[in-house]
């Protein structure tokens, strides 16, 4: 699978797409995507999306994607790595932004893999296009501050695409409109790093399901086993960490719930058929 890295912390594009020549690639970014004319179908992780004027999607970092365009294609991408979110002048705001994009990746991670993003509300999918075409001036003139404007643009888009996902249907209220699989699936996403509560002695007590029954009924709507669904889930957000951050590998088993930095290792090779450090140094990371 081809790849694409960032090689500056933030970058805008306006472009058409008659025509999308390359296989679906993996990016080492997160990039926010505003259709702004023409009609087709997203690709994003094996899932395929229709679009159209006005559609907006969220990647996150080692998201694979791709667009099969039906008429021509005018868009915005915006395209900004954690580095960019993550210069904070304090420690609280560091503890604030790591918590943030914990939530945006357990979020659009659902959304990327099991059902399509939708702004539902009007004034936000205006608000979004307003905001979208101030950041795109900001950009161009690149007056003074215009970084910290940037970033603080950014983040109202996320803050708005966001408060949409959380609109009451990500619950794990059993009376909600999503279907169980979908609230079991968002519960391991968000319980990802704390092995505990992802026993199926746990997600049968969470999920009025029988212990017996619990792995069968995963397998059978989403076509994998629990175990390996938790496993490559756990060590997408590693490779996550090894792309976009500085923490030590460590420091990364301890965050997801690992026994140690070895077990994490023996993990990560099984599925990447490498070691995390040779990973990391393999992939050109924005400064």
């Amino acid at each position: 699978m081809k790849q694409k890295t960032l090689h500056q912390p933030f970058e805008v594009h306006v472009a058409d797409m008659d025509c999308w020549n390359e296989r679906p690639l993996i990016y080492h970014f997160f990039e926010i995507v505003r259709i702004m004319d023409g009609t087709g179908t997203r690709e994003t992780n094996r899932n395929r999306f229709q679009y159209g004027p006005g559609s907006i999607f969220l990647f996150t970092p080692l998201d694979c994607r791709g667009f099969d365009v039906q008429t021509p294609t005018r868009f915005c991408s915006i395209r900004f790595s954690e580095v960019f979110l993550s210069e904070y002048k304090t420690e609280q705001d560091k503890d604030r932004i790591t918590a943030w994009l914990k939530q945006l990746e357990t979020i659009f991670a659902h959304h990327n893999r099991f059902e399509e993003l939708l702004i539902r509300n009007e004034g936000d999918c205006g608000m979004i296009a307003s905001l979208i075409s101030h950041l795109i001036t900001e950009y161009e003139q690149r007056q003074p501050g215009h970084e910290d404007n940037l970033r603080h643009l950014v983040t109202l888009i996320l803050n708005v695409i966001t408060r949409n996902v959380h609109d009451g249907r990500t619950t794990d209220n059993p009376g909600a409109k999503e279907g169980l699989i979908n609230r079991l699936l968002l519960h391991i996403q968000r319980h990802i790093a704390d092995p505990e509560k992802l026993r199926v002695d746990h997600l049968a007590e969470q999920f009025n399901l029988s212990p017996n029954y619990v792995g069968e009924y995963f397998r059978k709507y989403t076509g994998e086993s629990l175990q390996s669904y938790v496993a490559s889930s756990r060590i997408k957000l590693v490779a996550q960490r090894l792309t976009q951050s500085n923490l030590t590998v460590s420091e990364i088993a301890a965050e997801l719930g690992y026994t140690d930095e070895s077990h994490l290792s023996r993990q990560f090779r099984k599925h990447h058929g490498t070691s995390p450090s040779a990973f990391r140094k393999g992939i050109v990371i924005a400064a």
